[in-house]
């Protein structure tokens, strides 16, 4: 009888792990074309897509947040790379997609800063500058406010989002603006995300009272148009 238990036992774990390591398998596919994406080399469309047709195996073998989140990344990687040479039916279908599975994975993992700008990134591209864009950005910052590598797009959807902020939230936004702006030993990316004088005069207004940043912002923005 404990054979039998063992042999029981063995199967229904091998039926349960089969869908993981399945879907572990086919993204694993996808790593090369997230190296890429990541590193800033060119991809191929044709790359991309076969990473892609990979994670929607991987989804449809283990449909769990983490698998969603990481085709979400490929979808706008794929999305927002200048010369991939996909049409723009196509990325406005990768973008409804990314938008999707970045919200029912940050529904059950909700613990992601990236994934949360990266969700307002997505809802700002298909609807523009909104109130949802500003709700992904606040659970971006609440759960990962000193992520370095996240200061320059947030910065840039604070900007382009500050209309739809409430007076509670402005408060906090120039907080953060201030608090990144003093742990930045390189402050050459606030400069860099100003792209217009009502950007600049943004972000003066947010370091008015912080000593030395006006004259520091100013030489940053000279040293830009050299």
């Amino acid at each position: 009888m404990l054979r039998g238990l063992l042999g029981v036992g063995g199967a229904v774990l091998v039926f349960v792990a089969w869908p993981v390591a399945n879907g572990a398998w086919q993204a694993q596919k996808a790593d090369a074309a997230f190296f890429e994406f990541r590193t800033g080399e060119r991809v191929q469309l044709g790359k991309a897509e076969a990473a892609l047709t990979a994670l929607d195996r991987a989804v449809a073998a283990d449909p769990v947040a983490g698998r969603r989140l990481g085709r979400a990344e490929m979808l706008l990687a794929a999305t927002l790379t200048p010369g991939l040479g996909a049409s723009e039916e196509q990325r406005s279908k990768w973008l409804k997609q990314a938008q999707a599975d970045l919200e029912f994975g940050l529904a059950n993992a909700p613990a992601r800063g990236v994934g949360w700008a990266q969700l307002a990134a997505a809802r700002q591209a298909i609807d523009g500058p909104s109130a949802k864009a500003v709700a992904a950005l606040m659970m971006s910052i609440d759960t990962a406010p000193m992520m370095e590598v996240l200061w320059p797009s947030r910065l840039r959807l604070i900007l382009d989002n500050w209309q739809y902020f409430t007076p509670q939230e402005r408060e906090r936004i120039g907080g953060y603006v201030v608090t990144t702006w003093r742990a930045s030993s390189d402050r050459r990316w606030v400069a860099e995300v100003i792209r217009s004088p009502l950007d600049e005069l943004f972000v003066r207004y947010f370091l008015r009272d912080e000593p030395d940043a006006q004259q520091d912002l100013t030489q940053w923005l000279a040293r830009l148009k050299k």
